[in-house]
């Protein structure tokens, strides 16, 4: 991988810092939000660095697609709340992007969850991180559940 030293992202993937992974293969890897909008809710990024998506080699950006929809399948069979999914890439600050390594949200919704497509996630508390190795073992374990 060709990190940058100075993302958070780069770091999860080198694991230099703690994350609740998900899945991970030679492109890219899933992991949990630290702050979620609602429990279940995945980063997927491409191992290499890249700041925006115009920079993500084409293999991996289609790989990041792929498989954030075999992410929403998961979180369909894990047990979490999860009526919808939002699919969310935020590119630029301009758009809302703040960790710049390209990433793909994939967010659980329900009816009556509050917000919209634009995330409202609470940034002043981290969900603990036995909350969040909960919820990536019970997406993991759905990866390769019937209907795959």
């Amino acid at each position: 991988m060709t990190g940058n030293p100075d993302c958070i992202f780069c770091g999860i993937h080198s694991g230099l810092s703690e994350a609740s992974i998900v899945f991970q293969d030679d492109l890219v890897m899933v992991f949990m939000d630290i702050h979620p909008v609602n429990p279940g809710h995945l980063l997927v990024i491409p191992n290499e660095h890249a700041s925006s998506i115009d920079d993500v080699p084409e293999d991996a950006c289609a790989r990041m697609f792929i498989v954030g929809r075999r992410m929403v399948r998961a979180l369909r069979q894990s047990g979490l709340r999860c009526e919808g999914v939002n699919l969310l890439l935020a590119d630029g600050a301009a758009a809302g992007q703040d960790v710049f390594h390209s990433h793909l949200h994939v967010i659980p919704r329900f009816q009556g969850n509050p917000g919209s497509v634009r995330m409202h996630a609470d940034l002043s508390a981290a969900t603990s991180r036995q909350e969040l190795d909960a919820y990536a073992e019970a997406i993991r374990s759905s990866l390769d559940a019937p209907g795959e």
